[in-house]
């Protein structure tokens, strides 16, 4: 892949000079080598993306928990399929439902159809999980995934019906997401950003594991320490902070130079 450093504002009195990471793919790359780097797209065509703190869950590890079967309880008689976009109609009635759902949850036209339209016909979208509930037989939520059998399944954004909110169908379609994809063999289901308290549903799944600048921690005290640190004013870089490396990193930044896996060596 090649690098860009893309300079966002400087806080000159703090020596902190800002840039964002972007990766753009060589030839014979694939989006699962990107995603484990510590990449999510930027593009939705895959053509370049953005270094982030984003989770996954490693699937080998997943076992469902008290709190995964409480919400499959929940979840009861609502059944999932997995599609090839190929073989999803994205029919009218589709479009509307999911446009009311987008303006409800992201305020309106924060979706405009036009973006609508856009997602659903680009390459970040390779499949679809539709869920039925088979009592009534109605479809009752899509959720839109990238995936690279069988390393990488993305989990990109969900619709669903929100008369079904107190049967939390949103929870249940990310948890089915998760053992559906454990069942088939993948090795992560990457599941987005995490840069609030309010995105820490996402870590509820043993193998949860998230990229912390460097390289993906299962530390989750250590997530919690950079959302918190997040809520602050700050004068330091993360790896300049005493406190984060004596908590995580045995005060020797060494270890995580060693973690990195990026390293560049001058051309001869």
């Amino acid at each position: 892949m090649k690098l860009l450093f893309s300079e966002h504002k400087s806080d000159y009195p703090n020596y902190i000079f800002p840039y964002a990471v972007w990766a753009f793919p060589d030839a014979g790359e694939t989006a699962a080598d990107i995603f484990g780097k510590g990449f999510l797209p930027a593009s939705r065509e895959l053509t370049r993306y953005y270094m982030c703190r984003h989770l996954r869950v490693a699937l080998q590890n997943f076992k469902p928990s008290s709190e995964n079967r409480r919400i499959f309880k929940k979840g009861k008689g609502i059944t999932l399929s997995l599609l090839p976009r190929s073989e999803f109609d994205y029919s009218e009635t589709r479009r509307h439902a999911f446009k009311t759902y987008a303006d409800i949850k992201f305020g309106k036209d924060v979706m405009t159809y036009e973006r609508l339209d856009s997602l659903f016909h680009s390459r970040i979208i390779s499949h679809l999980l539709v869920f039925t509930d088979a009592d009534t037989g109605n479809e009752v939520g899509v959720a839109t995934l990238l995936l690279e059998p069988k390393q990488l399944a993305y989990y990109y954004y969900a619709f669903y019906d929100l008369i079904y909110y107190e049967r939390n169908l949103g929870m249940f379609m990310m948890t089915s997401a998760v053992a559906h994809f454990a069942d088939l063999g993948f090795d992560y289901l990457y599941l987005g950003t995490c840069y609030s308290r309010n995105a820490l549903y996402k870590t509820q799944f043993s193998g949860a594991e998230f990229f912390n600048g460097v390289c993906w921690s299962h530390e989750l005290k250590e997530l919690k320490y950079m959302i918190n640190r997040d809520s602050h004013a700050v004068s330091q870089h993360l790896f300049e902070t005493e406190d984060y490396l004596a908590k995580f990193h045995a005060s020797d930044l060494s270890v995580l130079i060693a973690a990195s896996p990026f390293h560049i060596t001058s051309a001869a």
